[in-house]
């Protein structure tokens, strides 16, 4: 688990004369809980470097090829020996678009020091929507940088996960120094119309006449632009290393960074203020943002900067509470800042936690996409999305629900007939403005492939499960059409989840991450304790074509029918309850349970041949009721059950016979049901199997062990 960090070419990792993008790099990786993990790599004439790993891509000039594509085909076959995880490219988006041409499988991440729309490699928009796609993260220097990394891009960016802001940082003084300031007046940086040197030159002349005790320091050069100044107290010290630079801020008093042009950031005004200096700076770009206390010019000219001078020298008072405020509200040190950095590092890196959910008490956010059912009327509302969504709020985390049927339903028209568009692009918009860790999809066959590929490429981070509920037997009911439903988006998936075990199905495979999942019992849907009362019914058992119909098709052929009249004819002075067939509509909701609070017994009987651990969710209505469990022993659920908890049976007359037996002894149908519904209720619950579903998913809590899943 290694990082590469590479600087722009002919950037100076030297204490000799540095860059303010070495200095930045060098800060925070000195400072960093990485910092034995990380290589620099750059271009550097000094023969002094910082004390650091570090090294040095040595190229011969050549006229005649571009420096910039072999200084960094030399970094990747340099880099090849290392193998980090993760590359860092400094102010330079044009290398960003290189390595990704090397196919390069490394996370690479972005830090833009400058405009990013005056750089080669992000000046077009097609260029920044590249680079959003290619990076793991674009870091910027300020609010500002990012508002111009972003304009032109369409809103679904501006809450992109990708983009940070981690601002330059400093060391901060000890706020003793406001009383060793000196009568000086410190400029630093470029001495050009750019930086409103011009502007500074000709109103501290103002001032130094006018105040004769002060001084002003300038430190800086131009070879391009000559602005002269001449004044006795006026000293132009040129170049100095930064620890000069530092110790002269130190002394000062009042600090002026009065750039003309939009500054990215603005190192001066920042380490100005951490160590002391009232600051005076202009509006532009993200200088206001170096700051907590300042005193900013809206206009840039010789009198109002003149003016602003004065009114520091003038009031002691006033001038010493700005030095004071900069120290004491001064946030942005060494160590915050690389803190920041090495947050999102240890995300990807996953060093100190497999995922940040690794404690238990940290809160995700989960979107849950499925049917809520919410156009019915509450006649679905006990369904096991709704039980797996209980399970996630009871764990502690912040769910959304997301009612993908509904909202089809809902938004449908003529330009739009199936609602998938809208769909799809509501999806999109409530994960920019959710944010979520975690997005769990349920039988939501509309959301398409390309819009969790366009998910997964501006959220990295979020993780993406499936579930899936209905049969998947070969020999089943709509077992081609059930199976391309599973298949269409399993390798998009980090893990699914089915109620069928993996085992028993030919077209899963290992590299799938399918899990078998029980259906959910959830103690505020199963209320009822039926072995604790006697009962006016037999055996219960309710059919329906399709919850969504919620009534009868005619002409429907249903192979359970056959087998229900079959066991009816055989079984004599036994009063079963039965819904869904002749002529009898099925029953939902409260109704349901009114209905089964009546009944000793309930068939757990499925379409289709039984098959390994698939049942539909009516177990968990007969379980954890308190009802008996009469099901088919194919379906081996004897794995989890005894005969003392559920009753299983090979044929139909075999469960002709335990159905008597069971009507005729009372202590004998309590005892099962009691001891049926105290397991599914203890170890098949919503809370567990939203557990098992987020920690597969997220690749966590791998010692722990879940009933079912061992089996």
């Amino acid at each position: 688990m290694k990082i590469s960090i590479l600087l722009p070419y002919k950037e100076n990792f030297s204490p000799d004369y540095p860059g303010a993008v070495s200095l930045f790099v060098y800060e925070t990786t000195k400072n960093s809980k990485f910092k034995n993990r990380i290589t620099i790599f750059g271009n550097t004439k000094y023969k002094r470097k910082f004390n650091l790993k570090y090294l040095n891509i040595d190229l011969k000039r050549d006229i005649f090829s571009s420096q910039t594509k072999k200084y960094v085909n030399k970094f990747v076959n340099l880099e090849k020996k290392i193998n980090s995880s993760i590359i860092e490219v400094h102010n330079r988006p044009s290398y960003i678009h290189i390595l990704n041409k090397k196919s390069t499988k490394k996370v690479l991440t972005l830090y833009f020091h400058n405009d990013p729309l005056s750089m080669d490699g992000s000046k077009t928009i097609t260029e920044r929507k590249t680079l959003l796609k290619i990076c793991y993260k674009i870091i910027f220097n300020s609010a500002w940088s990012k508002k111009r990394f972003l304009e032109g891009l369409e809103n679904k960016f501006v809450n992109s996960n990708k983009l940070l802001i981690f601002y330059q940082s400093a060391s901060k003084s000890n706020i003793s120094i406001i009383n060793k300031k000196k009568k000086w007046i410190t400029f630093v940086g470029k001495l050009n119309r750019a930086k409103g040197y011009d502007v500074f030159a000709k109103a501290i002349k103002k001032i130094l006449d006018k105040n004769k005790k002060w001084k002003a320091l300038i430190i800086g050069d131009e070879k391009r632009e000559k602005i002269s100044l001449n004044h006795k107290n006026a000293k132009i010290l040129g170049f100095k290393r930064h620890n000069q630079v530092i110790n002269i801020f130190k002394k000062t008093s009042i600090t002026v960074a009065c750039s003309r042009w939009e500054e990215p950031f603005g190192r001066t005004s920042l380490e100005a203020s951490a160590n002391g200096c009232a600051v005076i700076i202009t509006n532009k770009g993200g200088l206001p943002e170096t700051v907590t206390d300042a005193k900013i010019m809206t206009n840039l000219n010789i009198k109002e900067l003149t003016k602003n001078i004065q009114e520091l020298i003038d009031d002691p008072n006033k001038r010493k509470d700005l030095q004071k405020l900069s120290i004491k509200n001064f946030y942005l040190t060494h160590q915050f800042v690389t803190n920041k950095i090495d947050e999102y590092r240890s995300e990807k890196l996953d060093l100190e936690k497999r995922f940040f959910i690794k404690k238990s008490n940290t809160s995700l956010r989960i979107l849950h996409v499925t049917n809520f059912n919410e156009r019915l009327d509450g006649r679905l509302f006990f369904n096991t999305g709704r039980r797996i969504n209980n399970g996630f709020i009871r764990l502690g985390h912040s769910v959304l629900g997301f009612s993908d049927r509904d909202v089809q339903k809902y938004y449908k028209s003529f330009s739009d007939y199936k609602g998938a568009k809208t769909l799809n692009d509501k999806l999109k918009k409530t994960c920019y403005n959710y944010k979520p860790d975690l997005i769990v999809i349920g039988h939501a066959d509309l959301i398409s492939r390309d819009q969790i590929n366009e998910l997964k490429e501006d959220n990295p981070n979020t993780k993406f499960a499936q579930w899936f509920l209905d049969p998947l037997n070969k020999y089943g009911p709509d077992f081609d059409r059930n199976k391309k439903r599973i298949l269409d988006k399993v390798d998009l998936m980090e893990a699914s989840f089915l109620t069928t075990s993996p085992e028993a199905l030919n077209f899963v495979k290992k590299k799938d991450n399918c899990y078998y999942i029980p259906n959910p019992s959830d103690s505020s849907f199963e209320t009822l304790n039926n072995f604790n009362k006697s009962c006016n019914v037999d055996v219960f058992f309710a059919l329906s074509h399709g919850v969504h119909r919620g009534k009868l098709k005619s002409g429907k052929i249903d192979d359970r029918i056959n087998f229900l009249n079959e066991l009816q004819s055989i079984t004599d002075d036994v009063k079963f309850d039965i819904y869904g067939i002749n002529k009898i509509q099925p029953i939902w909701a409260d109704h349901y349970f009114k209905t089964i609070e009546n009944a000793k017994m309930g068939l757990n009987l499925s379409r289709g041949k039984a098959i390994k651990y698939y049942s539909s969710d009516r177990i968990t209505q007969i379980v954890g009721n308190g009802l008996v469990c009469l099901i088919d022993e194919k379906t081996q659920y004897k794995n989890f059950f005894s005969d003392k908890e559920m009753v299983f049976y090979k044929n139909v007359s075999d469960l002709s016979e335990k159905i008597l037996k069971i009507s005729r002894d009372e202590k004998l149908r309590k005892s099962i049901a009691k001891n049926g519904k105290k397991k599914y209720m203890k170890y098949f619950n919503s809370e567990l199997v939203a557990e098992f579903i987020i920690n597969k998913t997220l690749d966590i809590n791998k010692n722990k062990k879940y009933f079912w899943h061992e089996k």
